[in-house]
Parts: structure tokens; sequence; C-alpha cells
């Protein structure tokens, strides 16, 4: 079944089933129809969010095991609730001591059953895996290596030992094995399996391979056929070797379920029509709906007041495009050295077997691969060797990317490399092996490069609007004009509408609401300028530090419903928070600190800055501009929520976010649920729901959609619409202007014929169909919400 609506809840340790049977009943209340569960199936000890998988044949035991889920999901049905899955098909875990399949692959190598479950390149390696798990070089630590209970030990890690190996001497014992232990470091260069982006800890799983699918999908299918599970949330889809044959498996085998795909979708790109899917995970919907909140004009504004502050080179955050190719060529030549020399080897034997490619040579195949990746606006072309070339993998590396890369060759002859390396990424050139994986692993490289570059690059070097730098985002150009969004409804309504749509998800780096109290900078650039210069006294370890810890403190430090700013810091988030939040931004940027080269003094001095300035007493100067700017961040963030639950799509709600949710980057938004006392949003956020579901048909996948426009000179500001004509959303856009324009005097909604109750208002409202001032709608509120009487 489809849903209405569905509840992320992130399962960890100190959360298990047990915990979540427990919400049910105030769930169900609230107005969902699922629960969406974070992966559910075995994981490394102690694991927080569950992608690590250890084992698929089982339910986490840290959880409560297979009979927690099956009470919660008794308990869910009691209550009208079903329940969503997250499941993770493209990795597990690198854990020897925690994944039985890849022990038994450590342990008999090649010959191994299970060595075709994982993507590991076994010729690079000499017939070996290499486990990048040591601290330091292997010369330092082989006098912290032993042999016990048959097993190799280094501190609290195991390896399994070949048969017959283990009264070996120790250098003989580690020739052999069918791995080779390594300084952590080298898995830069010398890695030899696919991996999620660049974290070595998670080992790519070949689903393609029909086998593999059954086995690692077994459990997850039985829990569907047995009703315990409703739908899936597909993590990571681009990471597979072939997505669409993939989900068109997965649907076959669960009878055509609901599953959404976490596919971040570039600016106008589509979501591939063959794909079995409903839709999204929501990512598109997100940027759309903060769009409509963020004044193009102010922020153009913010983006040059930005570079005069800060100064950044226009490579480092000075201007995107620059910034974005910059990042590309460092994560691709630093972090993903080993899978771009994965691709050159095998272009390579592509090349040498085909005498009329045999003279590209390896440093040309090397530099055209280089250069098209780095070029790549979207996360990846989806092309099967041998297969048809769809026109949406053509434009994925467009004519005009293959004369960019061109032009980098001295030699026009040896540029044709180029032309090679596409034909072969689009699935050209032939159907054999070679063919094959280069088709394959492009793709995967692609998605990760981009992934790594833009959302953990990038969005944090370019700060002009931090709001603006979130996963699917455009930063350089956050503003969506109704036009644009309305298209947008239109397009989803007819092409998608079991879609799923978000606001905030255990991925967003910073929460709708937070990201709403910076937003409203976009509506007023010069009082921004006011505030910085109001703390310019905290000195801070570099502009671009403090650029972003002031615009992160306005948005973690809401005005509450008190008049007392004493009593709203004392509610406000703890700000102590903000400084986790912004050494991660500093070390992923990786301009003066990085994860894998840390500079502790930068790192102490950012800590230091935190503690006197964004939590500390220039919080209070924060806490009396973000006073001032409340109300119409209280606009923007009820609009956002209620435009999100009542667009086309299924729209999911994370953890707490019925209410005032003021969370930053993880892990600090992945905290255990814990239920709070209603507000403003949680009034809005449970009459939309409850509304989906007493009336299913006008949200569902037969509902319509229809813009509704304001007139008057204050249209602008409104953004309303009409699903199926049963129900009318109305919002405030961009308030501080259109208080500035003096409000909405002249401005009135027409309504579509008939009788309409105002579901948010108590005592209720009614409206007659026809023109109705907005002044009189927003009365109570700025946002509205009409049902149609019966």
């Amino acid at each position: 079944m489809t849903p209405t609506a569905t509840y992320r809840l992130q399962l960890q340790p100190d959360f298990p089933f047990a915990a979540a049977e427990k919400a049910v009943p105030y769930l169900a209340a609230l107005g969902v129809s699922h629960l969406h569960l974070s992966p559910v199936l075995e994981a490394v000890p102690g694991s927080t969010h569950g992608y690590d998988v250890t084992d698929h044949a089982s339910v986490r035991a840290e959880l409560g095991g297979e009979e927690g889920l099956r009470q919660l999901a008794r308990r869910a049905g009691e209550h009208g609730l079903g329940i969503v899955l997250d499941i993770v098909p493209n990795h597990m875990a690198m854990s020897p001591r925690h994944n039985r399949v890849l022990r038994e692959v450590l342990r008999e190598g090649q010959a191994s059953p299970y060595a075709r479950w994982f993507d590991i390149d076994w010729e690079a390696g000499g017939g070996k895996v290499l486990l990048p798990v040591l601290p330091g070089p292997l010369g330092g630590e082989l006098g912290q290596l032993r042999v016990e209970d048959g097993e190799l030990c280094h501190g609290e890690q195991r390896f399994p030992l070949a048969p017959g190996t283990e009264d070996l001497p120790l250098p003989r014992l580690l020739d052999a094995q069918h791995y080779r232990l390594a300084w952590w470091r080298l898995a830069r260069t010398e890695l030899n399996y696919r991996r999620f982006f660049t974290i070595s800890d998670l080992i790519g799983v070949r689903v393609e391979d029909p086998a593999v699918f059954a086995e690692s999908h077994a459990k997850i299918l039985e829990l569907v056929r047995d009703g315990v599970v409703d739908g899936l949330r597909i993590d990571h889809p681009d990471g597979l070797a072939d997505p669409e044959e993939y989900l068109r498996r997965l649907s076959g085998a669960t009878g055509g379920c609901w599953t959404v795909v976490e596919k971040i979708l570039s600016d106008e790109e589509r979501l591939p029509a063959a794909w079995a899917v409903a839709g999204t995970t929501g990512y598109d919907a997100l940027r759309r709906v903060d769009g409509l909140f963020t004044d193009p004009v102010g922020a153009g504004q913010l983006e040059r007041r930005f570079r005069e502050v800060v100064a950044p080179a226009e490579d480092r955050g000075g201007y995107w495009e620059p910034t974005v190719r910059r990042a590309a060529y460092r994560v691709l030549l630093h972090e993903l050295a080993a899978e771009t020399a994965f691709l050159v080897r095998t272009a390579s034997r592509v090349c040498a077997a085909d005498p009329a490619l045999r003279d590209h040579a390896p440093w040309a195949l090397e530099t055209a691969i280089r250069e098209l990746l780095v070029r790549m606006e979207v996360y990846r072309p989806y092309a099967v060797a041998g297969g048809p070339r769809t026109e949406a993998a053509a434009s994925a590396i467009p004519q005009e990317t293959v004369r960019e890369a061109k032009a980098v060759f001295a030699v026009p002859e040896e540029a044709a490399a180029v032309d090679v390396v596409r034909e072969l990424a689009l699935g050209g050139l032939g159907t054999g092996p070679g063919q094959a994986a280069f088709c394959a692993r492009f793709a995967q490289t692609s998605s990760a490069l981009r992934a790594k570059s833009v959302e953990d690059t990038a969005f944090y070097r370019f700060l002009p609007l931090l709001s603006a730098n979130e996963v699917g985002g455009e930063p350089a150009a956050p503003a969506v004009s109704p036009d644009a969004f309305h298209a947008f409804c239109e397009r989803i309504a007819r092409d998608w509408p079991a879609t799923g749509t978000v606001l905030t998800t255990h991925d967003t780096k910073r929460s709708a609401d937070v990201r709403a109290g910076i937003a409203v900078l976009s509506q007023c650039p010069r009082w921004w300028d006011d505030l910085l210069a109001q703390v310019a006294g905290v000195a801070a370890p570099d502009p671009l530090v403090a650029w972003q810890a002031w615009q992160t403190a306005l948005g973690f430090t809401p005005a509450g419903d008190t008049a007392d700013v004493d009593a709203a810091l004392a509610a406000a988030p703890e700000g102590e928070r903000m400084e986790g939040a912004l050494l991660k931004s500093v070390r992923e940027a990786g301009l003066r600190t990085s994860w894998t080269e840390g500079d502790p003094r930068f790192e102490q001095a950012v800590r230091d800055f935190v503690a006197a300035g964004p939590a500390g007493a220039a919080r209070r100067t924060v806490a009396h501009f973000s006073r001032a700017l409340d109300p119409y961040v209280r606009a923007a963030a009820l609009g956002a929520a209620l435009v999100h639950l009542t667009m086309p799509g299924v729209p999911d709600l994370y953890q707490g976010t019925e209410r005032d949710y003021h969370a930053l980057v993880d892990p600090d938004n992945r905290a255990r649920f814990r239920p709070g006392p209603p507000d403003e949003k949680t009034v809005v956020t449970t009459a939309a729901l409850q509304l989906r579901r007493a009336r299913p048909a006008a949200f569902g996948e037969s509902g319509t959609y229809a813009r509704l426009d304001a007139d008057g000179p204050a249209a602008e500001h409104c953004l309303a619409f009409a699903r199926s004509g049963e129900v009318v959303t109305a919002v405030t856009r961009l308030p501080l202007r259109l208080a500035e324009a003096g409000g909405w005097a002249g401005t009135a909604l027409r309504l579509p014929p008939g009788t309409w109750r105002d579901v948010l208002a108590a005592p209720p409202r009614v409206f007659e169909g026809g023109e109705v001032p907005l002044a009189g709608l927003f009365a109570d509120r700025p946002v509205a919400l009409l049902a149609k009487e019966v």
C-alpha cells in the first residue's frame, strides 16, 4: 500500500524496537500512516545508524532481534500503522570480526563461494585484498601482531587465517594470507575493493549478481511477504552497477511494494522513467520548498558581501562553479586515486585487446577519465555495456564536456582518448567483461566524486547563505519562484504522484527550522552586516569560520515563545553542539585542516572561538537579533512545513520535526527520539496529517494539483494551491519584504467555489468561494489550510 505519510525513527541500541513500540500511540495520533525505520539488519556492534550491515540474514540483536521487529509491527498494526524499512544494498561493513561473509572471503580468497559478493580487483592486489586497518606502517606494527585462537590479532581487531597457516613464522604467515594488512593511509592509492564513497570501512556488494541479490535480500523479502514491512527506502542507488535492473528485480520480488530511492537529482535532472519505484526520497522537493522562502535579490547581495568580507580565492569559495571544479580535482586526485587507477587499468586492458584502440597510452586514458569526471554535472550516467543509449545518458557527458576535456591535451590526436573513455562510460565499444566493468565503475566513481566534491567539500567552502547548502541544493541559485514551484508540483503529480518528499532527514546538514532561521537573511542582507559588526570583537580563526559560525548561531538560536531573551537562551539548543558541527565543517572544507591531515592548533582555535562567541556570551547578541527576526522566521518555518505536508507526494517527517526542531549535521541530528511538548508547528503538522488521512484520495496518486494565484500588489508573497478541489493550502512567502512593502492591503486570493473551513483555526473559521482578502485569511497565522465542506 502507498503511505499517506511516514515518520522516520532512528533506531540505535539506546532506542530499540521496544522503545519505538512505546511511541506508536503518539505517532498514530499525530496522523502518519507508517513508521519509517532506519536500517534494521545486523550491524557493527554499537552502531548508531545501522548502515554498516554485517549480516543480511539477521535482524539486529541490539535492537531486539526479529521478534522485536515483528512485535513492533503488530503493535503498529493495532494502531493502523504500517512499516517502511530503509535498506542498504550497496555495501556492507568491512569488519572481518563481525561480517561472516567477509571473513570467509578473507580466509579462502578467490576460491571462497562468497568471493562473488564483493567488488574486489584481485589481480591488482596480486591475489590479495588490501586491508588498510593499521594505525601506522606495517613495519612499526609487527610487534603488535599476534596469533590467538587461530586468528591473527591486532589490538581488538581479528582476522581469519588461511587453513594450515596458523603455525607459520609471522613474516611467512602474513605472506600466506589472502589479504594484506596495511597502513590506513594506503587506502587512497592502493585499495583494490570498491567502497562507499571514500569510506574504506564499507565494502561494495555486487547485488547485480542474481545469487548475491537473492542471498542478501532473503530476510527483507521474507518480512515483506509476511506483511511485517509495507515499503522500502533504498539507500544510495547510485552506488549500484545497474540501478534500473536492480530495482526491476526488487519490484518483482516484493510484488511491487511502495519503494523510494535516495537519488539526488541535479538541477532539472529527471528520475529515469524506467525505474520500478514510486519516486525519490524527496531531496528534490526539499530544494523547491526551501527555495520558495529565499529571496533571490538578497541572496545575490549576500554572495557579493561574502566575497567582500571573507575574500576567498575564486576557486576556494569565491564562486560556485570554480569551487566545485577545484574540489572535484582534489577529491579525484587524492581521495579517489585508487578508484581512478582501477578505471585506467580497465580502460588500458580494453584498448590493448583491440588493435583499433591499442595506441591510447595509459596516461592519456587517465587524463581523459579525470577531465570527464570532474566536469560531470549530474551524479552519474545510467548505461550498461552494449545496452541502448538513452538521451539522458548521452546528456550526462555532452559534447561540450568532451570538447573541454580534449582542450587539456596538447596533441589533438592524443585527445582522441576522450572519445574512447566517453564511449566506454556510456556502454559503447562492446559487451566484454572489461567494457562492462568500466561502464559500471565509471558511473559509481562519478557518483562518489559528485557527493564528495559538492556535498562534502564545496558546500563547506562556498558559504554566502548556509541554508542553501543542502543535499540536492543549488547554493549559487537558491531561490525558487512560485512559477517554478508550481511547475515542479504539476510534473510530480503527473509523473510521480507517490514519490517521497522531505524537509529534514538524518543526512541534512541543518534541520528545516535551522535553515529557516538562516534563509531569512536573504530578505535583510543589511541586517546581517549589522550583526557581524556587533560581534566583530570576538576574534575568529579566519573570516570564513566567523561567517559560517555566526550564521549557524543565528539558525540555532530560536527566539522561542517568550519575549525574555534570557528565557529564550535557556530554552535554546545547547551552544556546545555548534562546536562539533563547525569542526566538521572546517575539516570537510579541507582548507586549513582535514580529517586526514589535521591541524590541531587551528582546530583548537575554532573550539576557543565557538566557546567565546557563538556558544558564549556573544550568543546573547544573536538572541536579540533572532528576536527581531522571529515573526519572519516563524512564517517561513510554518509555511515550509505546510507546503511539504500538502504538496504532491508522500511526506516523510523526521523524528521530532512535528514541533520546532533545531539540529545540525550528523551526529547532532541522530540523537534518540524523545517526544516533546506540542507547539504551533505541531498544530499545523497534526492538522495536515489528519486531513491527509481523512481524505486520502485528495492527496493520493489519482489526486490533482492546481495552482491558485492571488491578485493585488502583494500577490507574489502568497503561494497557494488546491488538491483535488477539496483542500487549499495558502502560505506567506518572504514576509519581511512583505512588511516593508506595506502588508496585504488590496491583495486577495480567489478560492474555488464552495464553503471552506480553516482546519488550523480555533474557533473554526469559514470562507465562501471567491475572493478572500489575504489580510483576513492570514489574520491568525501566516498559513492557512482549508478543507471544503461536504
